[in-house]
């Protein structure tokens, strides 16, 4: 099974960047996104069933804002909306699909770029996060949890962690928790493969932070400790130009 996240950072604006033609070409079992700034009336379903894909999608209340959906060529058992947690679902963070004892998840981590209200936010979101998912993996052992985390883990996965030390996405409370929930069960996927340095999944829009590769590595497919045998690669696509953001793949062998 191949499977890809990627922030889309609008879903309309990638599909006007070639996104239809990157995913046939690409042709991944699974794609989660984040932040599709859509609601439901937007997102081109038909487009995406026409490449072969069923689209599942939770958009947050306000418009143009965060929002997640999965693109799946196999048939899920079961959609689940949100983490029924009000706060959070009104943004349209978290879309979970069951494919029989496998789930595979799309979320949206806050970002606390914006200010103090928004990294006080962030931080409660990671807490009852992974509240929720210590809840969860007793329910459902095979976890994958695809999406945009907002948190660079070590100074290996940011370009200048000297410079970006007081910055939101790599605060020592910030670092402290993505290690720690990885330490309570998951493997970093892409880093579980490829220690090499300057390998990041987001860059600025500034000062052509991306062509200098002066980038972070904020986006993540996180799976079960229990899964890692199942591992058959794990690697970045910088060269899609759809978003800011670039898609992180992961195949897997689920036959094992």
């Amino acid at each position: 099974m191949k499977i890809i996240t990627y922030n889309a950072n609008g879903v309309r604006a990638a599909m006007k960047k070639g996104f239809i033609d990157w995913l046939k070409e690409s042709n991944p079992d699974i794609v989660c996104i984040q932040e599709t700034k859509a609601q439901e009336d937007q997102i081109p379903f038909e487009i995406f069933e026409e490449a072969g894909y069923k689209t599942y999608s939770f958009s947050a209340e306000k418009k143009g804002y965060s929002g997640v959906a999965i693109l799946t060529k196999v048939a899920p058992d079961r959609i689940v909306y949100g983490m029924d947690m009000p706060i959070y679902d009104r943004e349209g963070r978290f879309i979970r699909a069951d494919y029989g004892d496998v789930s595979v998840v799309s979320v949206y981590h806050p970002s606390g770029s914006s200010g103090d209200l928004r990294q006080a936010f962030k931080m409660q979101w990671l807490s009852d996060f992974k509240n929720y998912i210590d809840k969860l993996k007793t329910e459902r052992k095979q976890l994958i949890l695809c999406g945009d985390y907002n948190i660079c883990h070590r100074p290996i996965d940011i370009h200048d962690p000297v410079r970006n030390a007081t910055s939101s996405g790599f605060l020592p409370e910030e670092r402290e928790w993505i290690d720690g929930f990885i330490k309570s069960g998951f493997v970093d996927t892409f880093r579980f493969l490829n220690p090499q340095p300057h390998q990041y999944s987001w860059w600025s829009y500034r000062a052509n932070a991306r062509k200098n590769n002066k980038g972070w590595r904020i986006d993540y497919i996180m799976i079960s400790e229990t899964m890692k045998d199942k591992i058959l690669s794990a690697s970045l696509m910088p060269q899609a130009y759809h978003s800011d953001h670039c898609p992180v793949v992961l195949e897997l062998n689920l036959i094992k």
